[in-house]
């Protein structure tokens, strides 16, 4: 049942990726406004009962964003905190360039103190103080879309009836814990926050496959033309009325006087066609999404051959080897937990034998499965790799064959105006020498820009920026450092552009690009990832090298500094230059006051001294 249902949403949301995609090449320039979106829906809750409709409510509202014509909108489900904060701080670098960012959330939300919390499914919130490590306040949500230059618009399908408020613990007893969310007054202009019911109360899930908060967002907000607060009024109206007047959403904020649609009214055909294989592709992604089983046997059911269908498989072949490396540890833990068994009843040797064997069994089992699950999913990346390569390259090559038609035509209507003025010159002037002819064609004035220098510049470095090849913001002056990026853009991409000043035959040049022509340059420790540089992390014993590579520390045996070689020089030279000590000669001489031996160099000799009767020894040295 899944399966069909799968199915048919499969087919209906790529007629609606269909739709998005004409209607966006349809627009005009006046009305192409960047448009991003975050879509999150969390069900699988670990410390609670799941939850039946956040997930297909965020494949609901994605799916109406892409009809929508959003530039991109990423679905995200069942998220842990850190995911949560990544998926945040990703969004938020997509909306710096952005002209409207919208974020959808479905699942359990609380408020603590007056402030609103956004609960990850890996939230234990055993106390109330929890809530401050382990959910995401609101602010953090409207810190992501702050640098939207004209709409940021807020959902919030987290009103429900809160388990964790029934079962956590009161650290103080004066700390309020609201039922639903409390009421948000947003400091930045043009914001909104929208409510699936009224500050105070909660939401229902309704008995449907998604809650009729989300069933009346996808009825009322894509309409074209439809000003956002006529739009939401639509959507109070089909909530009370599915809800018998029990829930009442409600919006925050205010916008201005001009109405702000989701979807312009009407559209202007200029433009490209739209690739054949975008219906194809928009499938593949959707279903590289969902990442199931289900998705991708829709999807092969639906497009059986063709390189996408080879895409699928080895997706196919990479959840297989997951499934399969998951029941074989499985398996592993039960046979240890059968082999812990038998050890603690004492089974005999025999028994606690075989189940050590069937243990080693299971874990070989495992670890083949997890190698093959490795194997496959390198298999599968490297699929998807190529995939956006070949994408890569034939909408490059669709952009240059339109260039070339393009300046095909204008030389053929240039060529067509000059041959009608000659026509048209009186004969005197037909006359004229043609170095004088050639005076007037130098000083005719050539088309113009309607563009004024300063526009002119920045449009230009703005597509710079686009490509990769200028990392600065875009500004109002040709500087040296756009005139660089010009440079290497005539370098990667083979042009001869003057770089000296911005010009619409370089505007025009870049736009035909339709991805990043310069390479991505990171600094020492970093390494290129996508379109990201990313620290470069060796395991331990292991540092990064003069290369850019991880290498191996090498062991330095100790040196003897400067002053220790010197301090032992010293002593030496002391120790060489000091005079030897006196060595004795073996004999003995007493005296009055004692014997001692006679010191080196000296000998004992009768007394000479008068009155001593030559009995006296006395020592004589040289």
């Amino acid at each position: 049942m899944m399966k069909h249902i799968f199915r048919a949403c499969s087919i209906a949301l790529t007629a609606l990726a269909f739709f998005a995609l004409a209607g966006c090449l349809a627009c005009s320039p006046a009305l192409a406004d960047k448009r991003v979106a975050l879509v999150i829906g969390n069900s699988a809750y670990k410390s609670v009962p799941k939850l039946a409709n956040p997930a297909s409510d965020a494949g609901l509202i994605g799916g109406m964003l892409r009809k929508a014509g959003f530039d991109t909108v990423d679905v995200r489900q069942d998220l842990n905190a850190s995911e949560m904060r990544k998926a945040l701080r990703e969004f938020g670098g997509r909306t710096r360039d952005a002209d409207v960012a919208v974020i959808y959330y479905a699942g359990h939300g609380m408020e603590v103190d007056g402030t609103n919390y956004l609960i990850p499914i890996d939230a234990a919130l055993e106390t109330d103080t929890d809530v401050y490590d382990e959910a995401l306040p609101i602010d953090r949500v409207l810190v992501s879309i702050e640098p939207a230059k004209q709409l940021r618009l807020v959902i919030l399908d987290a009103c429900r009836d809160n388990p964790f408020a029934k079962s956590m613990k009161r650290t103080v007893a004066s700390r309020a814990i609201g039922r639903g969310l409390a009421k948000v007054e947003p400091t930045t202009p043009n914001t909104m926050i929208a409510f699936a019911a009224k500050a105070g109360s909660t939401a229902s899930d309704g008995d449907s496959r998604n809650s009729p908060f989300a069933t009346a967002l996808a009825d009322h907000l894509p309409k074209p033309g439809l000003d956002l607060r006529k739009a939401f009024g639509f959507v109070r109206d089909d909530v009370l009325k599915s809800t018998a007047n029990k829930q009442e959403p409600f919006v925050y904020g205010s916008l201005g006087g001009d109405d702000v649609p989701l979807v312009p009214a009407k559209p202007v055909a200029t433009g490209p066609q739209a690739n054949p294989q975008s219906e194809l592709r928009r499938d593949y992604e959707l279903a590289l999404q969902l990442g199931t089983r289900d998705g991708w046997e829709a999807f092969l059911a639906q497009y059986p051959e063709g390189f996408y269908a080879n895409l699928a498989k080895g997706q196919l072949n990479k959840i297989g080897a997951e499934e399969t490396r998951a029941s074989a540890e499985q398996k592993a833990k039960a046979a240890e937990q059968e082999k812990a068994r038998l050890v603690a009843e004492r089974a005999q040797k025999a028994e606690q034998d075989k189940a050590a064997a069937a243990a080693k069994v299971a874990e070989d089992a495992r670890i083949a499965a997890e190698k093959q699950k490795q194997i496959e999913q390198a298999r599968a990346e490297a699929a998807e790799q190529q995939r956006k390569v070949a994408e890569a390259a034939a909408a490059k090559a669709l952009a240059e064959k339109q260039v070339a038609e393009r300046a095909k035509a204008e030389l053929a209507a240039k060529q067509a105006a000059e041959k009608a003025e000659q026509t048209a010159r009186p004969a005197a002037d037909r006359q004229l020498p043609e170095v004088e002819n050639q005076k007037v064609a130098a000083l005719s004035p050539g088309p113009t820009s309607t563009l004024s220098a300063a526009e002119l510049a920045k449009s230009v470095q703005s597509e710079l920026r686009r490509v990769g090849c200028l990392t600065s913001a875009a500004e109002g002056e040709w500087s040296s450092a756009a005139q660089r990026s010009l440079t290497l853009f005539n370098k990667y991409a083979r042009t001869q552009l003057d770089v000296k000043l911005a010009s619409v035959d370089a505007l025009d040049a870049l736009k035909a690009k339709p991805g990043r022509v310069c390479p991505l340059v990171c600094n020492f420790g970093f390494k290129a990832d996508g379109d990201q540089c990313v620290k470069i992390t060796c395991r331990a014993g292991y540092r990064v090298g003069e290369d850019n590579e991880c290498e191996k520390i090498q062991e330095k045996k100790p040196v003897a500094t400067r002053e220790e070689s010197r301090r032992r020089d010293s002593d030496r030279k002391q120790t060489e230059a000091a005079p030897a000590a006196p060595q004795a000669s073996g004999q003995i001489i007493c005296t009055s006051a004692g014997c001692r031996p006679v010191a080196k160099g000296c000998r004992i000799v009768r007394d000479p001294r008068p009155g001593s009767a030559g009995m006296i020894q006395a020592e004589v040295c040289n």
